[in-house]
């Protein structure tokens, strides 16, 4: 596919008159699995999370904004493409609404096709950096520095393990081209107490790189996406045992500490006022994992697995300096793919001209308090699952998880099942979708009458939305159909130089199974 022509845009308006010359950092704070509800800003009763609470007081709380899947590597890929999942192929069609992401043995991953945000950025002149889980795809063709960015310290999957190197190798490190050792073995992770000093290592890596781009003078974009809080869940010893919450509270506690650290140091640079920082995470709580191992979604229904609110809707909070009013709470409907269209515009770029964007420029929003007339709509693999319109959400379809799943204790809504709504199988509604009123039920728990002239009206504005989005909607080539333990991490780039080469299985691909 032919590469799109970026068009440099004047931001004079919204940056003053060095706009076109000095283009603002980028910071996105990417969290894993964190919940709605857990920070202090969004009501979490301990106030554990001073440095966020702060961030947000400084600058704007968004009360409104989503991700495009409630499971990892898609809303991951949503995020750098600005594309939903079922366009750019982070989706499965093995069964019908199905969650699928990028575990050791999938073989496909970002495909080579789709247009990446540092990859834009770097048009700009802007030097790119990810810190933390990458989970778009192991392969070497996959690699992050094939995509745009220029560094990269993490690993392509989640710490999962320890694996036994035999039938299940041991998820890889990498620092740029190559690993530097695998977890479990040279990166710790105690699963009995819950110690790892990876937060610590990733605060390192972002205070180093942004001094080093703060002296070159050279424009940054720092994906900061750690994953403490996705469960195995972790921390440091110095925050072991500190949180009323538990283990998960010592991680967000340890985060919060952290990011406050990196802001802090924005300032001492003197960099704050020409960074542009989000906050945000890629799906709902993993309430499964609850209370130990998992985060909450405050009011909001079931979590991470599903397309009710507790699974999309998350916490956010952008933050720049002498450009974002302080104390701003926006209503404004957002979506991380938002962020892709936004950080081009904030870089003077046009998003690419040759595809179907999903994600708008919010700085009407953030700079100016405008509130932008766009729909959200919440995908399940292949299947748009609801879509939201104002205050409306329409339920198309609904699924927690199935009732063979279910009995074994996969539980995607603990203590929250609601007749007719949370159902253990696929429930169709298409002739007349659930409709909800989110301002008054947040918690998705009463659906409006179909006889009521309120469903009658909404639904006329929705069924349009709905039209006109699914006339022009062209799935892309599914990407995580076919899994092969043949392409696990058993010898990545550098395995030689480490003595960490392991030997593959022959190569039998099948299709994934995906539950839910």
């Amino acid at each position: 596919m032919a590469r799109a022509v970026l068009v440099p845009l004047c931001l004079c308006w919204a940056l003053g008159p060095a706009a076109a010359s000095a283009p603002p950092n980028l910071l996105l704070l990417l969290m894993d699995d964190m919940g709605w509800g857990d920070l202090g800003a969004f009501g979490e009763p301990s106030k554990e999370t001073p440095n966020l609470d702060q961030m947000a007081s400084e600058g704007m709380l968004f009360l409104d904004f989503y991700t495009a899947n409630p499971l990892c590597s898609p809303s991951r890929a949503a995020l750098l493409t600005g594309r939903l999942p079922v366009r750019n192929g982070f989706y499965t069609t093995n069964a019908h609404a199905r969650n699928a992401y990028t575990p050791q043995d999938i073989v496909g991953g970002i495909p080579d096709s789709e247009l990446l945000l540092p990859e834009l950025l770097k048009k700009a002149g802007y030097v790119n950096k990810i810190i933390g889980k990458w989970h778009l795809g192991h392969r070497p063709q996959f690699h992050p520095l094939k995509h745009g960015f220029d560094e990269w310290f993490g690993s392509p999957n989640c710490h999962f393990g320890p694996f036994d190197n035999r039938a299940l190798p041991n998820i890889p490190v990498y620092r740029d081209w190559e690993m530097i050792g695998r977890y479990y073995e040279d990166f710790k992770i105690d699963l009995k107490t819950g110690e790892a000093n990876l937060t610590q290592i990733y605060l390192q890596e972002a205070l180093d790189f942004i001094s080093k781009q703060q002296a070159s003078q050279q424009p940054f974009f720092l994906y900061w996406a750690i994953d403490a809080t996705h469960a195995p869940v972790y921390a440091s010893k110095h925050f072991l045992g500190t949180s009323q919450r538990g283990l998960y509270g010592d991680a967000v506690r340890e985060i919060d500490d952290s990011i406050g650290k990196i802001l802090k140091h924005l300032q001492k640079l003197g960099i704050s006022e020409n960074t542009f920082v989000f906050f945000t995470s890629d799906n709902g709580a993993a309430l499964i994992s609850a209370p130990k191992q998992g985060g909450s979604n405050g009011r909001f229904l079931c979590g991470k697995q599903t397309t009710f609110e507790g699974g999309m809707r998350e916490p956010a909070i952008a933050w720049w300096p002498g450009h974002i009013p302080p104390g701003g709470v926006s209503h404004q409907l957002g979506n991380v793919m938002d962020l892709f269209t936004t950080s081009l515009s904030l870089a003077g770029l046009q998003p690419p001209s040759d595809r179907q964007i999903d994600g708008i420029d919010l700085l009407p929003a953030i700079l100016q308090g405008k509130l932008i007339d766009r729909p959200i709509f919440y995908y399940r693999g292949n299947e748009m699952m609801a879509v939201r319109v104002g205050l409306y959400k329409a339920h198309y379809w609904t699924w927690s998880n199935s009732w063979e799943e279910y009995s074994k204790g996969i539980d995607f809504c603990p203590g929250q099942n609601v007749s007719g709504v949370t159902t253990h199988t696929q429930e169709e509604h298409t002739t007349l979708p659930l409709l909800f009123h989110l301002g008054r039920d947040p918690g998705e728990k009463y659906p409006l009458s179909f006889a009521s002239d309120e469903y009658q009206r909404a639904m006329e504005q929705i069924s349009i939305v709905v039209q006109q989005h699914k006339e022009t909607m062209v799935p892309g080539v599914p990407q995580l159909n076919v899994c092969d333990k043949a392409v696990m991490n058993w010898s990545p780039p550098g395995c030689e130089k480490l003595g960490k080469c392991l030997k593959p299985p022959k190569s039998d691909p099948k299709k994934c199974f995906w539950p839910h």
